[in-house]
């Protein structure tokens, strides 16, 4: 069976206020900017892309979430509550070694901020 070979990817949302969305990925969260397009913007997220586009009549699915990985998740989860930021869950050490926070963007999409610790197996510079 061949193989599908992915030259680039990146995570579509749809958001239900455009210009709220692209406020919180850009200037709250700090996403550095890919690219911008006429009702699109496009934010690096480490390997990947997010794009940021069109409009939704309602939130994504609860089942939607963005997992992304920081090198110090205490000093980002600071600066975000501080900025108001809707925060699921404080920075806190898992069972299974990483170190979790979980914020929400305007429409409700859960975001994981992770810290994988020095030792653990997943880490890689």
């Amino acid at each position: 069976m061949a193989e599908t070979e992915v030259l680039s990817s990146r995570i579509l949302l749809r958001p239900v206020d455009w210009d709220r969305s692209v406020t919180f990925y850009r200037d709250v969260l700090g996403l550095a900017v890919y690219r911008e397009f006429p009702g699109g913007v496009v934010f690096f997220l480490g390997g990947g892309l997010l794009e940021v586009s069109g409009r939704s009549p309602s939130p994504a699915e609860p089942n939607m979430q963005l997992w992304l990985q920081v090198r110090d998740v205490d000093a980002v989860y600071q600066r975000l509550a501080g900025a108001g930021v809707s925060v699921l869950q404080a920075p806190k050490d898992e069972p299974w070694g990483l170190r979790e926070c979980w914020i929400s963007d305007p429409d409700a999409v859960r975001i994981g901020l992770i810290q994988v610790p020095e030792d653990h197996p997943l880490r890689r510079r």
